[in-house]
């Protein structure tokens, strides 16, 4: 009766009286009420969102909670994570009917609820309260710490502050100390202003001051949280916490291990306090001098200018103020850490470094200059003359300059499509986990269509665990995964489906008559369509009129098809009455090689001979001579610069529909959106979209740029992948090419920046750059405001650093001009000066001495900025004026 009564009530939502019901059933009785307590349960589970029963949820947890009697039961009871997103029963009634228990089980229940992760939503209140009931130590695990910060964050709105309200937590010494090993704490300590009184830091240290807390203790917890390092809001709050307990001298001393290597490996952040710390101890003379030279070694190896510019200072306060001093001197032991900074990349810290050995080099004795005469070997070639009048030495003279390049990787062939279904099947589920490259997805397509031939049953098995985890595997509810294949191919993923039958047969039939009309009318869009049509006629075709293999898969990792292979393949489809599909036959004309006149003439001949529509249609294509591809003209748009390509009268004849939309005038449009970046599912990238035209890079390239050009105009993450490909790819590189790489260099996130800086090596390593069209191609989309000077900078100096000197100093050489005489305020050429730097690096590395128009007039300016003092440094690498020192 009593079962039956406590679950009615349950089911209903009553929480009270499940309450009531449960103060009188024994141990046993509680006991058999589990079994309907779990049914419920797992019914609740599997009900809809929206159900009105869901109201019973709140009864239930507090039920079970309380039926079951092994300690571990009910924490995994009252830690499931269904309760998350339900209604959760009070913590006080949970309390209530738990305090009866024994104190070992309440604290193993409190002690294994902690233990959970904190997205599990267990309430703090309920742990505190089995903690506080069961007398046993508190848990300092992450989810017990998060929720003790979050009630105490949560009654910032009493008049008490923070530390009057930490001074009554009973257990404040231990969940302090947690605090230090909590992950991700920063940004829940602070959410209030350093001066508030609801501040953690100020809090902390006023009880550290009141010996409430121990002050060593919060020192080392911080000291040894900056050291581990984590993410910035909590460096961020432990530096505060640091700041507000004020270290003195000697607490500062004891810790200088500590500093140094926050020096060493820390956050920017964390190194400049810490390098703040040692300075004060090194200016006090508190800090050795061995130590410092150590330190300083560390930091002037790092990459933030800052922290380098202000170690150097710190060095040179110590020189000046100690000169002479100690055994040995002070000179002997830091100048061959200031040399250090000879081999930085910045210029201009190696000038500082130069310099402040200059003032100080004449108290050091001879083995401190040979050190500092090894180190000079690293400075750039325009700081070389003034080293050797520093140093009194005439240096080694430097190699002859050679400029690096990347290595080419020659065309290979594609392998043979997989053996096996279940080789089909596995190399599927690749492409479908990571895309795979142009090689892999066509030699796959090409596997799946030659099995489907065979036994497309036996392929389907094989499938079938593949897609299993598809979102479209599995019931079509409401025909949605018939809608939503309607509106994209999904790459791969269409012939997958289609082989397991998962799509109808009406539904591929539309896509192969309509599929490639899915997309909005526009010439830049051409290719996907040509993609995609040709993936549907596949899809199709395989249920309806499979062919032994396709026509168009490439001979060679560059997308062409050998002319006598297609020729080859025809003739088997001839042999065996296969009747070629027309998107499959339109894309392999359109990839077959003809650069050979040769090997196409004798190709022609023979496909003629064939006796075939499709062996006559081939024959007139390899004997049209080789395409030269469509005139070009530079368009530019609203923060950009495009290409406009006039009509390919060649791509519009006798071929389908979408493929004759190949030659139809490219026109550049203002509204630049995504169309198929990451919308079209495995398998689609730019790399496939270069493999459709093989030989013809700039149609290719055209028609991707105004997608391509949002990377930096809008700040699109991840859209240049395609550009070593593009790079890499055969035909002429014209001004689609180049602007496309002008864009990959302009791109706002530093991996994209990459991308177009391994473009411009392989185009450099080719020897298909034109680095006056790249430079003043850069010049016009600047113009236009698409491009920042910062980032550029950035990515030509990448490109510089990897050996690229010349090629670089011709790229500048073409777009300086243009900004040097610009009339633009300073904001709009920020990162000018930082472009002057790496063309005056390029200049002294190579000897170059072509002018550069507009630079004698932005040095002979009068002022100490970046800009201006980088533009006589340019002039003087140029063979202009000698610099002054």
């Amino acid at each position: 009766m009593g079962a039956g009564k406590l679950l009615a009530a349950v089911r209903a939502g009553r929480v009270a009286e499940v309450a009531d019901l449960l103060d009188g059933l024994s141990d046993a009785e509680r006991r058999a009420c589990l079994p309907g307590l779990k049914e419920l349960r797992k019914e609740l589970r599997e009900g809809p969102w929206d159900s009105e029963a869901r109201k019973a949820y709140p009864a239930l947890q507090l039920a079970g909670a309380a039926c079951h009697t092994g300690a571990a039961a009910a924490a995994a009871w009252l830690g499931a994570s269904e309760w998350v997103w339900q209604r959760h029963v009070a913590p006080r009634v949970l309390l209530h009917l738990l305090a009866g228990r024994e104190a070992a089980w309440l604290a193993d229940v409190a002690h294994r609820l902690a233990a959970l992760p904190a997205s599990r939503g267990v309430s703090y209140e309920l742990m505190a309260g089995l903690v506080e009931l069961a007398g046993c130590p508190v848990p300092v695990t992450e989810s017990y710490v998060v929720g003790w910060v979050g009630s105490l964050n949560a009654g910032r709105r009493t008049d008490r502050s923070l530390a009057d309200r930490l001074r009554t937590e009973p257990h404040v010494a231990e969940l302090t100390a947690a605090l230090f090993e909590t992950e991700d704490i920063g940004g829940r300590l602070d959410w209030f202003p350093s001066d508030s009184a609801q501040s953690w830091p100020r809090a902390l240290a006023e009880l550290a001051r009141g010996e409430v807390l121990e002050r060593k203790v919060l020192l080392d917890g911080c000291v040894a949280r900056l050291l581990r390092g984590g993410r910035p809001s909590d460096l961020r709050l432990f530096l505060k916490v640091l700041d507000a307990l004020a270290p003195d001298r000697d607490e500062e001393s004891e810790r200088v291990a500590d500093w140094a290597a926050m020096c060493s490996d820390g956050s920017s952040p964390v190194a400049a306090h810490a390098q703040k710390v040692l300075g004060g101890l090194a200016l006090a003379g508190v800090l050795p001098v061995r130590t410092l030279a150590e330190v300083s070694g560390a930091v002037l190896f790092r990459t933030e200018k800052k922290l380098v510019r202000a170690q150097l200072v710190l060095l040179g306060k110590v020189l000046r103020s100690r000169a002479g001093a100690g055994d040995p001197p002070v000179e002997d032991v830091l100048l061959p850490a200031v040399g250090e900074a000879f081999g930085h990349a910045d210029t201009e810290v190696q000038e500082r470094a130069l310099k402040l050995v200059a003032r100080h080099v004449g108290a050091a004795d001879p083995a401190t200059r040979e050190v500092l005469v090894e180190a000079a070997a690293q400075l750039t070639p325009g700081l070389r003359p003034l080293a050797e009048e520093t140093l009194g030495v005439e240096l080694a003279p430097e190699e002859p300059y050679t400029e690096l390049l990347p290595l080419m990787q020659e065309p290979f062939r594609l392998a043979a499509a997989p053996d096996a279904a279940a080789e089909v099947a596995e190399e599927v589920g690749a492409i479908l986990a990571s895309g795979g490259d142009v090689s892999a997805f066509e030699r796959t397509l090409d596997g799946l269509v030659r099995h489907a031939f065979r036994d497309r049953e036996g392929l389907a098995a094989a499938l079938a665990p593949v897609v299993a985890r598809c979102w479209w595997s599995g019931a079509d509810t409401y025909g949605r995964v018939q809608g939503a294949f309607r509106e994209s191919t999904y790459g791969l993923e269409v012939v997958a489906a289609s082989v397991v039958e998962v799509l109808h047969l009406r539904t591929l039939r539309h896509g192969a008559e309509h599929g490639h009309e899915v997309r909005a009318d526009r010439s830049d869009r051409a290719l996907q369509r040509c993609y995609d049509a040709r993936l549907w006629e596949v899809a199709y075709r395989i249920r309806t009129r499979p062919v032994p293999f396709l026509l168009a898969t490439p001979t060679w990792s560059t997308g062409f098809i050998e002319p006598g292979e297609l020729v080859e393949r025809l003739r088997t489809y001839r042999d065996t009455g296969a009747r070629a599909g027309a998107a499959d036959l339109a894309q392999a004309l359109l990839r077959v090689d003809r650069s050979d006149a040769r090997a196409a003439a004798d190709a022609a001949t023979s496909a003629a001979a064939l006796g075939t529509r499709e062996g006559d249609r081939l024959a007139a294509w390899l004997a049209a001579p080789p395409a030269q591809g469509p005139t070009a003209t530079l368009w530019p748009a609203v923060g950009r610069v495009l290409v406009e390509l006039r009509e390919d009268r060649e791509l519009q004849e006798e071929l389908p529909a979408p493929f004759q939309r190949l030659g139809l005038p490219l026109v550049a449009v203002d509204d630049i959106r995504a169309y198929w970046w990451g919308d079209s599912g495995a398998g689609t990238t730019g790399g496939h979209l270069l493999a459709a035209l093989p030989g013809r890079r700039e149609a290719v390239a055209a028609r991707l740029l105004g997608e391509l050009s949002s990377c930096a105009v809008e700040g699109s993450r991840g859209v240049t992948a395609y550009l070593p490909l593009l790079a890499e790819a055969p035909g002429a590189a014209g001004p689609a090419v180049h602007l496309s790489v002008v864009y990959g260099l302009a791109a706002r996130h530093a991996e994209d920046r990459l991308a177009g800086v391994d473009a411009l090596l392989i185009l450099a390593a080719r020897d298909e750059l034109d680095a006056g069209l790249l430079g003043s191609l850069t010049a016009r989309v600047w113009e236009a405001g698409g491009v920042r000077l910062t980032r550029l900078a950035d990515a030509l100096g990448t490109a510089a650093s990897t050996g690229a000197y010349g090629t670089v100093f011709g790229v500048l050489r073409g777009l300086l001009p243009t900004l040097l005489a610009s009339g633009e305020p300073p904001t709009a050429l920020r990162g000018l000066g930082d472009l002057l730097s790496v063309a005056a690096d390029c200049a002294e590395r190579t000897g170059a001495h072509e002018p550069v128009s507009g630079l004698t007039e932005v040095a002979e300016r009068r002022s100490s900025s970046q800009l201006v003092t980088q533009a006589r440094r340019l002039r003087t690498a140029l063979g202009g004026r000698t610099k002054l020192p």
